[in-house]
């Protein structure tokens, strides 16, 4: 029959030396055998009631108790391993519940990260949210509502750091654009820095010119798109308007 020093057997069960030696010294396994200089040595038996006691202590029992279930006469090792395994068994049950409870909270905790409606207005006095809303119900009907729907899923799926970083782009363009003002809107620079803003829209959806061109009607024509606007520099609305004419009309329709 194999013979097994205290290194080998910590080796086989996973476990320390230290915890072998503890496990010795309390009286809940003790080796069958000792060497003429001392050392211990664990034999088949040893291993099957180590493998008990580990199975107890997977289960958290404490080592009081089990030394008293391992040690008492007449103790069954088979019902002892039928009840480890249902024990095991519902244990496994909880623990699916608790990981799809913590893939719940995850999703949770991660869609709180995303943007809210009063993200998405930020900037907007609180009773214009609303009619906010409306308008892009009526703007559904103008253009594709498609096309609004993207925009709309593609917005709300940032995070607000990713939101914020569209934000300060859009600020930045306005501000160059504002910085522009009195020069030709046909101009490379102009243009240069109206293809900056027609790129930008792409955060939200992929325009066509045709769509882009009736934008910039709604920078002038709509109040709440030329305050917005005209809040970089007076006049910024109609500015823009005219050098995005000019955009669509040198670029092919698309």
């Amino acid at each position: 029959m194999a013979e097994y020093t205290v290194k080998q057997l910590a080796k086989i069960a996973g476990i320390t030396i230290r915890a072998l030696h503890y496990y010795d010294a309390i009286g809940l396994l003790k080796p069958s055998m000792r060497t003429d200089a001392g050392y211990r040595l664990y034999k088949g038996k040893d291993l099957l009631k180590l493998q008990q006691i580990m199975f107890y202590r997977e289960l958290e029992f404490p080592l009081d108790k089990i030394k008293r279930m391992v040690n008492k006469p007449g103790f069954d090792m088979v019902k002892a391993l039928e009840i480890h395994r249902e024990m095991l068994l519902e244990r496994n049950e909880r623990t699916k519940k608790l990981v799809l409870t913590i893939d719940k909270t995850v999703k949770n905790l991660k869609e709180e990260t995303m943007l809210k409606d009063e993200d998405l207005y930020e900037g907007f006095l609180k009773e214009e949210v609303k009619k906010l809303k409306v308008y892009a119900e009526e703007a559904a009907k103008t253009y594709d509502p498609g096309m609004v729907k993207e925009s709309y899923n593609r917005v709300r799926k940032l995070t607000k750091e990713q939101w914020q970083a569209v934000k300060k782009e859009g600020e930045d363009n306005s501000r160059l654009l504002a910085s522009l003002m009195g020069k030709d809107p046909a101009s490379k620079e102009v243009q240069a820095a109206i293809k900056k803003h027609y790129d930008h829209l792409n955060n939200f959806y992929t325009p066509n010119l045709v769509m882009y061109r009736g934008l910039g009607n709604l920078y002038v024509t709509d109040g709440r798109f030329r305050a917005n606007y005209d809040k970089y520099a007076k006049g910024l609305a109609d500015f823009i308007k005219k050098t995005i004419d000019v955009f669509c009309d040198k670029a092919t329709v698309k």
